[in-house]
């Protein structure tokens, strides 16, 4: 199950992780104009973990979901418009 919130700077995705067994925590992602934050709360250090990605390595990782294993850089196309 997720979410989707739209506040005024960011849009914001949850993600509960459902599940009979071992669940972990919600993953919440803050899309920002720039950037892109991972958080998820580590309960064995009682804090919550954050990783902040740039809006081109969300590109990238958006890419790598549907390619086989390898190295790729990806491309700008350029349009007529």
């Amino acid at each position: 199950m997720f979410t989707i919130e739209h506040e005024f700077d960011a849009t914001i995705i949850t993600i509960v992780d459902e599940g009979s067994a071992h669940l972990k925590e919600d993953v919440a992602i803050h899309a920002f104009e720039d950037c892109v934050t991972v958080e998820q709360f580590d309960p064995r250090t009682d804090r919550v973990d954050k990783v902040t990605f740039s809006l081109s390595q969300i590109r990238d990782l958006a890419a790598a979901l549907d390619l086989p294993e390898g190295v790729y850089r990806l491309r700008k196309e350029t349009g007529d418009t």
